[in-house]
């Protein structure tokens, strides 16, 4: 009788799961247990490829930065503009990352590789060391909080059905008149839509930081 064989594992296999595994059902879905499952292995066979749930978190957050374009030094703060889309980019389709970013955990080999990239281009376009100093803040506190932001922005409580009906309660047009015109656009199609909040917020920054250079 023929057998079936199933795939061998490696760590590149755990990893991708994994982050597939992350993406769908979030961080806190994740357990050696259940990826085992959808791997088709017992648990105990992961450890062969890696440490622990750590080091299993961090295979999957390097994934995550491996979507990242860093700056090309020479190029300016159109490099600078186009390496902070490829950053929200790879947060925007992983969301959990960004919350992870933020702690220790975070600072990996090309994390800290995108930082020292970024904080040469921004010297390379003439601002000062005390300037880049701010301006490397500024950009890195809109990149991840822009993306954290977004991560939870926008969602409702599950048990709502009719969210016009629920918005008109909450946020009545006579005692809330701008918040309620604020929150139709956010239901009612329009212009408005076609701009990217990330990319409006960006350029503003890097506008500011030419009129910075020396």
């Amino acid at each position: 009788m023929a057998t079936t064989r199933r795939k061998p594992l490696s760590r590149e296999r755990i990893l991708d799961t994994a982050l597939a595994l992350v993406d769908e059902e979030g961080i806190d879905a994740l357990s050696m247990r259940k990826l085992g499952q959808a791997l088709g292995y017992e648990a105990m066979s992961l450890y062969n490829h890696v440490a622990n749930k750590e080091d299993l978190l961090a295979g999957i957050l390097d994934l995550v930065l491996a979507e990242m374009e860093p700056p090309d030094p020479a190029g300016g703060l159109p490099a600078i503009r186009a390496s902070a889309l490829s950053a929200h980019g790879a947060l925007k389709r992983h969301p959990w990352a960004a919350s992870m970013l933020m702690s220790p955990s975070g600072i990996r080999p090309a994390r800290i590789a995108y930082m020292e990239s970024l904080l040469a281009t921004l010297r390379g376009t003439g601002l000062s060391a005390d300037t880049t100093y701010h301006a490397y803040h500024v950009l890195d506190a809109h990149i991840i909080g822009f993306s954290l932001w977004a991560s939870t922005h926008g969602k409702l409580p599950e048990h709502i059905e009719d969210a016009r009906a629920w918005f008109e309660e909450m946020i009545p047009v006579a005692t809330l008149p701008f918040l309620h015109e604020h929150g139709l656009q956010h239901l009612d199609e329009g212009p408005h839509h076609d701009v990217s909040a990330f990319e409006f917020a960006l350029d503003l920054l890097l506008g500011g930081f030419e009129r910075l250079q020396s």
